[in-house]
C-alpha cells in the first residue's frame, strides 16, 4: 500500500481578504453609455467576447478576447467597444484586497490569458452559483473567489494587498442612520442592499464587524430601544407599540422583546409603573 499525505499550513492566505460585492455580464449594444467612472473597491473585467479598449488613467488600452482588466480602488474608468467587434464581458466587485507588481506598486493591470481558460471556468462557475442562488450560494461565490485570486496571483505574479475601502465605514454608517430613523417601516436586506449598492453577503459582514450586530439585529435592537421609552411614556396599548415600532404582529414583538430584555412588554411596563410609584 502507498499513500501521500499533505499538512496544511494556512499562512500564506492571510493576506486574501476579499469578499465578493457583485458579478455581473455587459455586451455591447447601441445603447451602451461609456462614462468615466471609479469604484471604491477592486474591479476584474474578464473580456469574453469581442474588441475594444479601456481608458485607465487617461490613457487607452487596446484589449480583446481571453483580457483580464484589474482596476484598482479609486481609479477612473471607462470602456469602449469597437462596433465591428462588440465586445462582452464579466466583471467582478471585490473589496478589501489590490494588487501591487514587483516592485510593490499597487496599479491596474491587463492580463492576456489567450486560449488559457482556467480563469474563465471559474468565473463561469461563479456566475452560475451567482444566478441559481441555491443553498449556500454566497460561501460557495465567496470560495470560488478565493480560488480566483490564488490562481490570478500565481499566474502573473502580482502581490496582493489588503485594502480598506474608505466608504466601507461611510455605507456602514449610512445603514445605521436609515436604520435609525425608519425602524417602524418594514425594512429588507434587499432594501438596504439596494440604498448601498452593496450585495448582501458582503453587506451583513460589513456591517456586523462595524457595529458588532447583523443589519436585522440592529434594526430589532433599536426597536426594542424605542418601545421600551413608549412602554414607559405613554399609554398606548402593546399592540400599538408594537405597530408603531416596526413589528409585523404582537406576538413577534413580545417575542423579540423578551429575548432583548428577560421580560414580556406587559411585565417591562407593570414593573416601571410599580418603581415609579
Amino acid at each position: 500500500m502507498s499513500s501521500s499525505r499533505y499538512i496544511f499550513n494556512n499562512e500564506d492566505f492571510e493576506k486574501l481578504t476579499a469578499s465578493l460585492l457583485y458579478i455581473s455580464t455587459s455586451k455591447y449594444e447601441n445603447d451602451w453609455q461609456s462614462i468615466p467612472h471609479i469604484h471604491h473597491f477592486s474591479e476584474l473585467i474578464y473580456i469574453t467576447e469581442g474588441r475594444g479598449f479601456f481608458a485607465l488613467e487617461g490613457k487607452k488600452y487596446q484589449v480583446s478576447e481571453g483580457d483580464l482588466i484589474i482596476i484598482p480602488p479609486d481609479m477612473e474608468h471607462t470602456e469602449l467597444s469597437f462596433d465591428c467587434y462588440p465586445l462582452e464581458y464579466i466583471a467582478v466587485g471585490v473589496s478589501g484586497i489590490a494588487f501591487r507588481d514587483n516592485k510593490n506598486l499597487e496599479r491596474f493591470f491587463i492580463c492576456h490569458y489567450g486560449t488559457d481558460t482556467e480563469l474563465l471556468s471559474i468565473l463561469l462557475l461563479l456566475l452560475e452559483e451567482a444566478e441559481e442562488q441555491k443553498a449556500g450560494y454566497g460561501a460557495a461565490c465567496q470560495a470560488l473567489l478565493d480560488v480566483l485570486l490564488i490562481r490570478l496571483v500565481r499566474k502573473q505574479e502580482l502581490l496582493p494587498a489588503h485594502f480598506t475601502p474608505s466608504r466601507m465605514t461611510k455605507e456602514c454608517s449610512q445603514i445605521k442612520r436609515y436604520l435609525d430613523s425608519n425602524f417602524a417601516d418594514s425594512i429588507t436586506l434587499d432594501q438596504l442592499a439596494s440604498l448601498t449598492h452593496m450585495s448582501k453577503y458582503y453587506l451583513v459582514h460589513a456591517f456586523t464587524r462595524y457595529s458588532g450586530l447583523s443589519p436585522i439585529n440592529y434594526l430589532n435592537a433599536r426597536r426594542i430601544e424605542i418601545s421600551k421609552e413608549l412602554l414607559l411614556t405613554t399609554d398606548h396599548s402593546i399592540a400599538q407599540i408594537a405597530s408603531l415600532t416596526g413589528f409585523s404582529s404582537q406576538s413577534y414583538f413580545a417575542q423579540v422583546f423578551k429575548r432583548e430584555s428577560g421580560k414580556t412588554p406587559a411585565q417591562y411596563r407593570k414593573d416601571l409603573s410599580g418603581k415609579s410609584r
